[in-house]
Formats: structure tokens, sequence, C-alpha cells
């Protein structure tokens, strides 16, 4: 049975008409195939399709990205590598089954491969947590990354969830601690990293995966500090306020490249990932070999900086660096911080001018 987003009615309607034009064997008996009314009906699925999708606004792009039908990691790590070792445990507390995690080839290359898993039905999103990571998932991946950055192997994070576990229980096993390992680990591997959003990419819980060489984004997958929902709690006290929040969080792929937040956008199937499994798997297949081919030439200190130069240059390209191309030394413009040093004069001025007022009409 297939699954429909809201605004998905016309194309729903659609399909099912399909379904009954190619069944010769319906309820009103045997009836002859209509090639020519199938083929129309395709015709105008196609262009239904294509005209909805390419006017997706943020929240409905929110919804697509969490699709339940949407290929999610194990369906990647199962049909993209071979010979996949899975390894379990954090060396402290336990396992955490929100993320698989383990050694693998790709295409004869030795990675690590390190995916957070929602699941595919109800049984197993219980058991994954739904993608959200406890500490001991962090960890981890922590000694797993440790371990093929010692042995000289890529590492390649597939991101979705929608945020890190929020629960009691993992906040007192440190989870705000393990998040900020995972990102300050992630920054210092000196091999090539890889991480593509599949989906969700929520809050802390993606970008202690993300802080990668690369950063590659599904075409309708979100990457976003906190839910919309959430935004629009915080904001303005009601969760309905999504679409509103959405459109100002700049979450979607195009909004994020046009702010060089991340690097790639993978361009996905009309209709979304789950409509073409196979075709979304190829274009992967391309875009991660393509990224590890850049990287063959480089060595380690230049993958290190590369990474930190990328970092660095995020909303710098109108600050006060000189050459945003070249940040490793953060070379300060003088004139800018001249500027800002007048303009600190002059509050502190002001300041002390209303301090005085306020002394003269206390005592006076």
């Amino acid at each position: 049975m297939k699954n429909y987003l809201n605004f998905e009615t016309e194309i729903k309607n659609l399909e099912k008409e399909l379904d009954k034009l190619k069944d010769p064997y319906n309820q009103s008996g045997i009836s002859k195939v209509e090639t020519q009314k199938i083929s129309e009906t395709e015709n105008e699925l196609n262009n239904k399709l294509k005209a909805i999708y390419s006017n997706l606004d943020p929240w409905e792009i929110t919804l697509v990205a969490r699709h339940e039908d949407r290929p999610k990691s194990k369906f990647f790590i199962d049909n993209l590598f071979e010979s996949f070792i899975p390894l379990s445990g954090d060396r402290f507390y336990g396992e955490d089954k929100s993320v698989i995690a383990g050694f693998a080839k790709f295409q004869n290359q030795s990675v690590l491969i390190i995916g957070q898993e929602k699941g595919d039905n109800l049984e197993n999103r219980i058991e994954r947590n739904f993608g959200m990571m406890r500490p001991e998932g962090y960890r981890k991946t922590i000694r797993l990354m440790q371990l093929a950055d010692k042995f000289r192997i890529p590492i390649i994070s597939l991101i979705d969830t929608p945020g890190a576990y929020p629960g009691v229980g993992a906040e007192e096993r440190g989870q705000a601690e393990a998040i900020a390992k995972s990102i300050e680990c992630c920054m210092n591997l000196r091999v090539p990293t890889i991480s593509i959003i599949i989906g969700e990419g929520g809050s802390g819980g993606a970008i202690a995966l993300a802080s990668s060489s690369r950063v590659i984004m599904f075409e309708n997958a979100i990457y976003s500090v906190i839910s919309p929902e959430g935004c629009a709690t915080i904001l303005w006290r009601d969760p309905k306020k999504m679409l509103d929040a959405a459109k100002a969080m700049k979450l979607s792929a195009q909004d994020l490249l046009d702010l060089k937040i991340i690097d790639e956008i993978i361009a996905e199937p009309v209709g979304g990932a789950h409509r073409d499994k196979n075709l979304i798997l190829e274009n992967l297949r391309v875009s991660i070999s393509k990224n590890l081919e850049n990287f063959k030439n480089l060595s380690s200190e230049e993958i290190l900086d590369q990474r930190k130069n990328k970092f660095l240059k995020i909303g710098r390209n109108k600050g006060f660096i000189d050459n945003p191309e070249s940040l490793s030394s953060l070379k300060v413009n003088t004139d800018n911080l001249s500027k800002i040093l007048k303009f600190k004069n002059y509050y502190f001025l002001a300041g002390g001018l209303m301090l005085f007022l306020l002394f003269l009409f206390y005592f006076l």
C-alpha cells in the first residue's frame, strides 16, 4: 500500500485510475485494456508530478524528507557497499541500534560506513528509536572513526535523524558531551569524510556526524538546527506556524547550497526518492565515487586544512577576512577592525554620558 502526502491527492487519484485501467480483471468482470487511455493517464500523472514537485514550499519538502517509504540508510548500505562488517558497542555502556556502523568495500576500496537508521516499520522504528541516537551511539562512531583514521580509511556517513535522543537517561549519560566529542573527532580526522543527508538532518544529532570534508544533500532532504514545529513553538508558541518557520530557517538543499553550508545536491526522481529507489541509488553511487576520487591526490595535512577552511569560510564572505579562500592563518582585516573599535568607543562614550545624566537626575 502506497503512502501519500496531503498535497498529493491528485496524484493518488490518477494512480488509482491507472491501476484500474491496467487490470483487465476488475470488479465488473473481464474488460478490454485501453492502451491509449493508459498512455494518456501516465502522461498526465508525470506532468502532475513535475508540476507539484517543482514548486514545493519548505514545509512540503520537510514532509517529503520524512516520507515513510523514503529509502533509509540500511537500504543504501545493503545495495551500495560490499562485504559490510557491522561493529557494535561503545566499550563504555552498550549498543545503540539507531546507528549502523562498520567497514565495507566501495568499488574495491575500503571505507567506514556510518548510517543513522529510522527503521521501515513500526517494530523496527521502536527498536531503532526512530533514528535518534543516544550517547553510546556517538561514542561508538567516535571509536570507529578513530580506528578508520589510524588505518587511512575514508569515512562515509548517511544522515537521517530528527535529532539526538532527548530522554533523561541519555542526558544522564552525557548526551551533549558525546555530541561535542563527535564533532571534535570529525574535525580532527586526517582522512576524507563524506556526509550525505538522505532525509532529515536534525540539530546536533546530525551535525555530530556531518562535520565532514564534503556535505551532500538529497534534493528533497532537510538540514536544520531544529524542527519547523519546534521553532514555531518557541518563537510564536504555535506549532501550526511550521510553514513560516520552515521558510525562515532556510532548511532546503537549494537554500543551504546558496549559503555554502553544503557542497552538493544529489538529484532525486520526480516525486521523491521513494518513487525510484534504483535511480537514487545510482545517483548516490556516482556522487560518492566522484568525491572519493577528488581526495586521492591530497595528503593528510591537505585534507585536514581543506575541512578546517571549509567550515571557517561559512558566513565569512562579507566578514572581516581578507581572503576567505585561505583561512588557516585567520588574518584579520585591520581596516574593518578599526571601524569596530571606533564604534565601540562611541558606545562607551554614550553609555558614560547616560550614567552621568542619571547621576545628576538622582542627586539634583
